[in-house]
């Protein structure tokens, strides 16, 4: 069942919405080109609001001879729309492929922006029932984050193509490889690395500067940060922080989070202390290295707690 699943094509949910921001093309988000024919956003360290739609987390897209593939979406139709219009400032080749490198609102819910005739949507495995089962609450926060005005046309669009393991993607004379990862950061962790420049999008696996946020499992986090690393590439795009950071020691800051976080929490599980401990205390040593700690580091801990405590 689970290979007829990863082989079969999975509905989307929404199309693209029409309607309610008017025929005017928005102002392109700003992109940097990091190599040849490769193409990043790079997101401000904030959260959602009004002031930004939603364009906080990095995203990109890769122009081959043929076609092009986007990495990411951002977290509104309006932001996703912005994309757009950075990449049809670039190239008028269609658009082929949109990848979502796991299931988080400011990575796929500008997805509606490129459903359209022609343009597939790739994600793992997980991807489609992670979203499905978040949807209503995911759609919910955003508007009430970013405002209607931003919010309006967005919609959760699911994969058309999931992935298990290890997938290809041709877009002419260029070749991406696509891994589906264990659950690490969340459940549904894909990579993207282009061979022509060996610029590999690692998405939520890797934070820079903004504090890593835990949704799938520390253990695995720790694990898979120690697989990658393991491996070659000329450049890593993370899903938050610098547009193209020098690779493996772009994953030395949040690798030490990571397991400082462990540690941490062991220690208190093992001295009795409570979860309501760890959320205040646990990882607070790495506060003045991390943007937006106070935002995540409690929920982390949590999270944290929650795993680590069964060991």
């Amino acid at each position: 069942m689970k290979r007829f699943r990863c082989l079969s094509v999975a509905l989307t949910f929404a199309a693209a919405a029409t309607s309610g921001l008017g025929a005017d093309r928005p102002a392109p988000l700003p992109v940097r080109e990091i190599a040849e024919g490769v193409f990043v956003y790079e997101a401000p360290y904030a959260l959602a609001s009004p002031r930004n739609t939603g364009a906080i987390a990095n995203a990109g897209f890769i122009l081959g001879s043929d076609a092009v593939a986007v990495i990411d979406t951002e977290g509104t139709y309006l932001a996703g729309r912005r994309l757009l219009a950075a990449v049809e400032a670039q190239t008028s080749l269609p658009v082929r492929y949109v990848v979502n490198t796991h299931f988080h609102p400011d990575h796929v819910l500008g997805n509606a922006a490129f459903a359209r005739d022609g343009v597939t949507f790739v994600g793992h495995e997980n991807l489609a029932e992670a979203l499905r089962s978040r949807q209503e609450q995911y759609l919910a926060a955003t508007k009430a984050l970013v405002g209607v005005e931003a919010f309006a046309g967005t919609e959760i669009v699911l994969p058309t193509m999931p992935v298990c393991g290890r997938l290809e993607l041709d877009l002419g004379n260029r070749r991406l490889i696509l891994e589906a990862w264990p659950t690490a950061h969340t459940n549904s962790d894909l990579t993207v690395l282009d061979e022509k420049t060996g610029t590999w999008f690692l998405g939520d696996l890797l934070f820079a500067g903004h504090v890593p946020a835990l949704d799938g499992s520390l253990n695995g986090w720790i694990r898979v940060a120690a697989a990658l690393t393991s491996r070659q590439a000329a450049r890593v795009v993370p899903g938050h922080g610098p547009s193209s950071l020098p690779w493996p020691q772009a994953a030395d800051p949040m690798t030490r989070y990571l397991k400082g976080l462990a540690t941490d929490v062991r220690r208190m599980i093992r001295e009795g202390r409570t979860m309501r401990d760890a959320a205040g205390e646990a990882g607070r040593a790495e506060a003045q290295h991390w943007a937006l700690f106070d935002e995540f580091n409690a929920r982390n801990a949590t999270a944290a707690f929650h795993e680590l405590e069964w060991e």
